[in-house]
C-alpha cells in the first residue's frame, strides 16, 4: 500500500505537474488515511469501500486538532475536509486509471460547500507605505524591495517568487516568465518602478548574497541559498510590521491588492485571469465581489443620500 502511495506521488509531482504545496497535502492526507486502514486490518487498497471511506470522514470530522503547542483544539474546517476528499478521488481515480481498483470508489464522495471568502486587500496608502525604501539599504534591503514590488506589481504567488530564477527577467523587454501552478507558464509585463528595482537589486543586493554553491533564483536569502516559502513571507510580514500596518494579511494578499486595484482601475476581468494564471474565469471572478464592495463602502461614506 505505501509503495502504490509513492507512485501516486511520483505521478502528481512528473506528470501532473502538481506543486509542492499539493504533493505535500496529498500525501500527509493519504497516510493519515493508510494507518486508519492498518488500523482496521485493511491489508490493501483493493479492499477498500465506500463505506470505509465515509467511516473515515466521519472519524475525521471528530478528529480535533490544536492550533498550536500549548494552545486550544477545535474541529476540522470544510476547507480541510474539502481538501481530503479531493485527495482520495484523486488517489483512486488514479488506482483506477492504472488498473489497481476496477472502479474508482471515491468518485461519488461529495465534496461539501466552502464558503468564499473575499479575499484582503491594502489600500493605496498601505501599498506606499509598505514600498516605501528604508534608509540606509543593505542587500537584504534591496532583495526585499525586489521580492515586495515584483509581489504588488506582477500578483506573483509566493511560490513563484522563490522559484524564480534568473533566466526568466527579460528586463529589457519589461517582463517576466513565470512558471505556475501545473508548470504553466505565462508572460507578465514589468512596470517601470519594478524594473528599476530589480535592476537596482541585482546590482547592488544579489552580487553580495552569492555564495559558491547559490542557486540560478532571482532572490537569494542572506546564506545564498534559494528561499523556502516560509521564509520569504516571514521577510515580508516584517516589511508589514515596519510600515505599521496593522491587518493581520496573507501571503496572497499582495496578489490580492494586484487584481483589485487593476479591475478598480478598468482592468479586464479576462486580463487579470491570464496575469494571475487561473485556469478558470470563476476564481478570478471574486475580485468583482471585492471591488463592488469597495464602491458600496464608497458611495455610503460620501454620497449625501446613502
Amino acid at each position: 500500500m505505501e509503495h502504490l502511495l509513492d507512485e501516486f506521488l511520483l505521478y502528481l509531482r512528473h506528470e501532473r505537474g502538481a506543486s509542492e504545496r499539493t504533493q505535500v497535502t496529498y500525501s500527509t492526507v493519504l497516510h493519515r488515511l493508510l494507518n486508519w486502514a492498518r488500523d482496521r486490518r485493511i491489508q490493501s487498497w483493493q479492499e477498500f469501500t465506500l463505506s470505509d471511506l465515509a467511516e473515515y470522514l466521519n472519524d475525521e470530522k471528530a478528529r480535533r486538532v490544536e492550533d498550536r503547542p500549548g494552545g486550544s483544539f477545535h474541529e476540522l474546517s470544510v476547507s480541510t475536509l474539502y481538501l481530503e476528499i479531493a485527495a482520495m478521488k484523486a488517489f483512486f481515480k488514479f488506482c483506477e486509471a492504472e488498473k489497481i481498483i476496477p472502479l474508482n470508489i471515491a468518485e461519488n464522495l461529495s465534496l461539501p460547500r466552502r464558503w468564499k471568502e473575499l479575499p484582503k486587500a491594502l489600500d493605496g496608502s498601505q501599498i506606499d507605505r509598505l514600498l516605501a525604501k528604508p534608509a540606509g539599504m543593505t542587500p537584504r534591503d534591496y532583495c526585499d524591495q525586489a521580492v515586495l514590488e515584483l509581489a504588488y506589481s506582477c500578483g506573483l504567488r509566493l511560490s513563484e517568487l522563490c522559484g524564480l530564477r534568473l533566466e526568466q527577467l527579460h528586463l529589457e523587454d519589461s517582463f517576466v516568465t513565470v512558471i505556475g501552478k501545473g508548470s504553466k507558464e505565462r508572460v507578465v509585463p514589468l512596470g517601470k518602478i519594478a524594473v528599476e528595482t530589480l535592476e537596482e537589486y541585482l546590482k547592488q543586493g544579489r552580487p553580495a548574497l552569492v555564495k559558491t554553491k547559490s542557486p540560478g533564483n532571482v532572490f537569494l536569502t542572506t546564506r545564498g541559498s534559494k528561499f523556502a516559502p516560509v521564509t520569504m513571507w516571514l521577510r515580508i510580514k516584517n516589511r508589514v510590521r515596519v510600515a505599521g500596518i496593522p491587518e493581520s494579511i496573507t501571503p496572497h494578499c499582495l496578489r490580492h491588492s494586484f487584481a483589485t486595484h487593476l479591475l478598480e482601475h478598468g482592468a479586464d476581468l479576462r486580463v487579470i485571469q491570464e496575469l494571475l494564471g487561473h485556469a478558470s474565469i470563476s476564481t478570478t471572478e471574486v475580485y468583482t465581489h471585492v471591488a463592488s464592495t469597495r464602491l458600496r463602502q464608497v458611495h455610503q461614506r460620501f454620497h449625501p443620500r446613502s
